[in-house]
């Protein structure tokens, strides 16, 4: 009976020991996202190369304020000057327009380029912590309903996707 109660208890320390063998680490991918110095140095860079078409959006912007002004101002024009407001109006518009769909053109393929560019540096991250830390599997923070806190690697995966040139 003991042998038997023995080979019982045995058998369930090897099987809860295969149980917790696969490690698992868990990754915040929100603060991984804010703590990115290459996203912070690619936005920067986004900021200033669009500066010079988001001011000229500002100066045609102005302009268009103030001839809508004059008309609204002025109701008694003649028809010539009416027409002359009116042509200087949608040309400025016009080129709002197409300065504005350009920057968003632009906006939305440096995102995608980003995006693209992160999301390679983060998954050859987590395989690298994976391996190191000889892990089954790295899960996103917010997939995770529970998990003990000592198995999150944000701070590391942090540091390791800001040294990747």
């Amino acid at each position: 009976m003991n042998k038997v109660l023995m080979s019982i208890l045995l058998a369930g320390l090897a099987s809860s020991s295969m149980l917790h063998a696969a490690g698992y680490g868990v990754v915040d991918l929100e603060k991984v996202i804010e703590n990115s110095t290459y996203l912070k140095q690619q936005n920067l860079s986004l900021q200033q190369s669009m500066k010079p078409q988001t001011s000229k959006l500002e100066q045609l912007g102005k302009e268009l304020e103030a001839i809508q002004q004059r008309a609204q101002q002025n109701p008694n024009l003649a028809e010539t000057e009416k027409q002359k407001m009116l042509t200087q109006y949608q040309a400025k518009l016009k080129e709002f327009n197409l300065i504005q769909q350009g920057l968003q053109t632009t906006v939305q393929a440096s995102i995608q380029v980003m995006n693209k560019t992160l999301d390679g540096r983060v998954k050859q991250v987590a395989e690298q912590l994976r391996k190191e830390n000889n892990l089954d599997i790295v899960l996103n923070r917010n997939s995770a309903l529970a998990y003990d806190p000592k198995y999150d690697l944000t701070d590391k995966m942090i540091q390791k996707v800001n040294v990747i040139k």
